[in-house]
Parts: C-alpha cells; sequence; structure tokens
C-alpha cells in the first residue's frame, strides 16, 4: 500500500496562533486539495496526523473539530480526492503524552493500525515537530514551505536530509510524476 502521512494546519489548510476553532475558520490553502486529490487518483492512501491541542485548551469541541473535518472531507470529495483516516492528538503540551508530536506515538498508533512500517512513508509537515515524529519511526521527512516552514527553512535548523517542498501541490507533483 502506498501511504502518505499529511500534518493538517499549514499544510492542508492555513494556520493560525489563535487556532483553527471552528469550520468558517478553517480554510484550505491554494492547491492543497488538488494535490491530495491527485495523490488519491494515483493510489496513495492519505491519512492526516495532526496536533489539535484546541480541545484540551477547550477552543472548540469534538463535535466542532468533526464539523472541520467534515468541510475538509466534502471539499475534497469534489474533486474526486479522498482522506483514508484522521488521527489526532487531543492533549495540550503540559500532558506530556506520548502522542503529541514531536514523541512518535500518533505515528506509531497509524503503524499499528494500518499493520504496516512507516519506514520511508512520506511524511509532510511544516514543523519541525512534525520532522521529528516521522525521524522516530524512520519515515520520509517532507517540509513544506507554508504554515509555519519557511520560517523553519530560513533559520536553518532543519536536520539533514529533510526534503523541501514549496507547498503540498509540489510535493504531489514529485511524487506522482511518470518516472
Amino acid at each position: 500500500m502506498a501511504l502518505i502521512i499529511l500534518d493538517r494546519d499549514g499544510v492542508i489548510n492555513q494556520d493560525s496562533d489563535d487556532y483553527i476553532k471552528s469550520p468558517e475558520e478553517w480554510q484550505a490553502l491554494p492547491g492543497s486539495l488538488e494535490a491530495i486529490a491527485r495523490l488519491s487518483q494515483y493510489g496513495y492512501h492519505v491519512v492526516i496526523a495532526s496536533n489539535q491541542s484546541g480541545l484540551a485548551r477547550k477552543l472548540f469541541t469534538i463535535e466542532t473539530l468533526n464539523a472541520i473535518h467534515q468541510k475538509m472531507h466534502n471539499q475534497l470529495s469534489q474533486l474526486g480526492g479522498r482522506i483514508e483516516a484522521i488521527f489526532f492528538c487531543p492533549h495540550a503540551p503540559k500532558h506530556g503524552c506520548n502522542c503529541r508530536k514531536p514523541r512518535p506515538g500518533l505515528l506509531q498508533d497509524i503503524s499499528r493500525r494500518l499493520r504496516m512500517t512507516l519506514k520511508n512513508v512520506p511524511c509532510v509537515g511544516d514543523k519541525l515537530s512534525d520532522i521529528e515524529a516521522a525521524l522516530a519511526v524512520d519515515a520520509k521527512p517532507i517540509l513544506v514551505r507554508t504554515g509555519y516552514g519557511r520560517q523553519l527553512v530560513d533559520a536553518g535548523n532543519l536536520p539533514a536530509g529533510v526534503a523541501v517542498f514549496d507547498d503540498l501541490a509540489a510535493v504531489a507533483d514529485s511524487l506522482t510524476k511518470p518516472e
């Protein structure tokens, strides 16, 4: 099975320092849903792994998070794309859980549930925590310059060998180009 794991905020949709707290605030980044549709049509199983500490902070409810994801699914299905599963950490950083990226628990859960190793599976994110979580499970970390990615690249804090792309569309182009 061809699998790709995506962070949500800053990769698929616009991010906010104030959190994405409602379906109205969730806005897809230009080309991101089309990129997911291309990946789906090319045979990739697209899975999301996302920290959602706004739940623990009581900024939104699980019902609101589900409504946000439903909006994403609806817009994506109109383009012929599909997200197979969404895994998220609902905890605040102070909880010290194993599922909050950069810890690997969320990705390990994906591996267990899909009954497959994540070795060399592309994991796309815009933060160092996404990259560190991918490295911890031997996945292939990919950074996009959307969201917080450009700041990370400009600061020069990336581990060696991490692939960097302008956005999710560029990642999809790279993964789906004929050989």
